[in-house]
């Protein structure tokens, strides 16, 4: 996966250590990793003729998804667009724009995509129960 190089916390118990800011960074640094991985995906597989139009749909609905979900935890957390300048530009091109994810097979870049959605997932629970700990997290 292209984004293996990230440091993430391995297990709930390790990610619930990590500040709120470093976590939202981090959310957001693993969201900026797949925006062009996905939008040459999209690309791909809108060449595959025999794909049925649910499947391109529903690509091009998981773009646009982590797009919103990007913008999204930067406005609820008060972080503007700006905020993966806390990572080294070279780095976050280096992610977003990697080769590797682009060269991938179309089962592991939907694996890859799935683990670090589901970290994203995990991530957003964790901060969601320090920001409104009655909903008894």
């Amino acid at each position: 996966c292209h984004t293996s190089g990230m440091l993430t916390p391995n297990g709930k118990e390790y990610a619930q250590k990590i500040p709120r800011e470093e976590l939202t960074l981090l959310i957001l640094k693993l969201l900026q990793a797949w925006k062009e991985p996905l939008s040459h995906f999209n690309q791909h597989i809108e060449h595959h003729q025999e794909l049925p139009d649910d499947s391109l749909s529903k690509a091009k609905q998981i773009s646009n998804m982590v797009h919103e979900l990007k913008t999204g935890v930067e406005k609820s957390m008060g972080i503007i667009s700006n905020s993966l300048n806390g990572m080294e530009s070279s780095e976050a091109d280096g992610l977003s724009n990697s080769n590797e994810a682009n060269m991938m097979s179309d089962s592991d870049f939907i694996h890859c995509f799935r683990r670090d959605s589901n970290k994203v997932q995990s991530y957003l629970k964790i901060l969601k129960c320090r920001i409104m700990p009655e909903n008894s997290c």
